[in-house]
């Protein structure tokens, strides 16, 4: 069975009682095709002679592959010293799966025809999907233009590396620009930028699907088109809502963006954030996927407990900050910061959700009923969650709260 037809088989079979929309775009199933199965032989060998190579160096980076680096925030220590988590992504071409069946499929699943400029951009976004994760590798990074060598830990089998480092010394909302020391013929985003947070005073946690980007997450068609096809929109009046905040909470507050994506979207959400709203971190799904399913199962499944686990880590870091967390209506933001607001009393300052609508998406209106609400935020102190439609609401209640702290 050729990958195209094995992925429009995975994409369109399983059982849509169990999906959270009618596509079947996100199923697990067992079956994989050929190309990804030899894909995944591949990556599981190298993994495994790394494993057997008894503790000699891990390899550097090769000239035929592609780094990424994301940025970070450097946080204070027990120590009282700068430390930060760096995370790579270490990839190459993964021959067997080839950019043309993907494309097929995406433009099959959206309509478009062979003659389409929607195919263009398809191929375009999809090379990140037709990368094999390089487990074992060895990424060293040049930090702060020179001031420090920093060499991370041998990339996992999905070829990430996350690692702790102690950074030189700065003053609180300092962003040091590094970047990753590769061969010459290496690609990918070398560059990346570290924010300087101190422990106490204002920062703000943002969903991304459907918060600040319109993504469609309750629609696997919607997802798709938004991905690969459409010119990546921005929610209307988030970016200026986010401008205010950034305004008002002076530069020296961290800013993270928790996306249920796949490290495979960095490079594509990263534009995004650069173009519309302020600097911050983006925390993705230490995860990498090849097919299409893979990633409409990332941003669809699991992602309470994903962001749960991600703002915990937030808070070791910065457990004496003021949080305002921001998300929306369509996947499970209400029930995370809920549970975050009642292990962490005190922590979160303000929540606001953004009640989408204006979708014809499955289950929606049950979504985004008071009882949802009320539910999710069980235990929680009225004051400190809102749900709105339009951003401008937001606004009066974000002064409110920082001024009244």
């Amino acid at each position: 069975m050729s990958f195209r037809r094995a992925l429009s088989s995975r994409l369109r079979r399983g059982n849509a009682a169990d999906k959270p929309y009618s596509e079947d775009a996100s199923s697990h199933s067992t079956s994989t095709s050929r190309s990804s199965s030899t894909c995944e032989r591949r990556r599981a060998t190298a993994f495994l002679s790394y494993l057997r190579s008894n503790g000699s160096s891990p390899p550097h980076i090769a000239f035929d592959e592609v780094v990424c680096l994301m940025d970070n925030t450097a946080f204070r220590g027990s120590n009282g010293k700068w430390e930060a988590e760096f995370v790579a992504a270490v990839f190459e071409q993964c021959g067997p799966v080839t950019a043309i069946d993907l494309v097929g499929d995406v433009a099959s699943m959206l309509g478009l025809s062979n003659e389409d400029q929607g195919e263009q951009t398809i191929e375009k976004r999809i090379s990140p999907f037709i990368m094999e994760p390089q487990p074992g590798r060895q990424v060293r990074i040049n930090f702060d233009d020179g001031k420090k060598e920093i060499v991370l830990c041998p990339s996992g089998e999905n070829g990430i590396s996350s690692d702790v480092k102690e950074v030189p010394g700065a003053s609180g909302g300092y962003v040091a620009r590094s970047v990753a020391i590769v061969p010459p013929g290496a690609s990918g985003m070398f560059e990346m930028f570290t924010f300087h947070a101190e422990p106490e005073g204002w920062a703000v946690i943002s969903d991304v699907d459907d918060t600040i980007k319109i993504t469609q997450t309750d629609s696997a068609t919607g997802i798709l088109e938004t991905t690969f096809v459409s010119e990546p929109a921005p929610v209307p009046g988030m970016p200026q809502l986010y401008s205010q905040m950034h305004t008002l909470l002076s530069p020296s507050a961290p800013w993270f963006y928790l996306s249920a994506s796949p490290y495979s979207m960095y490079p594509f959400l990263r534009s995004f954030r650069d173009t519309h709203y302020p600097h911050g971190q983006l925390i993705l799904r230490d995860v990498s996927w090849v097919t299409i399913s893979g990633l409409l199962s990332s941003l669809t499944q699991g992602t309470e407990e994903y962001k749960v686990d991600r703002i915990r880590k937030i808070h070791r870091w910065l457990p004496r900050r003021m949080m305002i967390c921001i998300g929306d209506s369509t996947q499970r933001d209400p029930e995370a910061y809920g549970s975050i607001c009642r292990e962490l009393p005190g922590w979160v300052k303000l929540v606001l959700i953004r009640k989408v609508t204006g979708i014809a998406a499955a289950g929606i209106k049950e979504k985004n009923e008071p009882q949802r609400f009320e539910k999710a935020f069980e235990g929680v102190p009225r004051g400190i969650w809102h749900v709105f439609e339009d951003p401008s609401e937001c606004w009066p209640l974000v002064q409110r709260v920082v001024g009244l702290s």
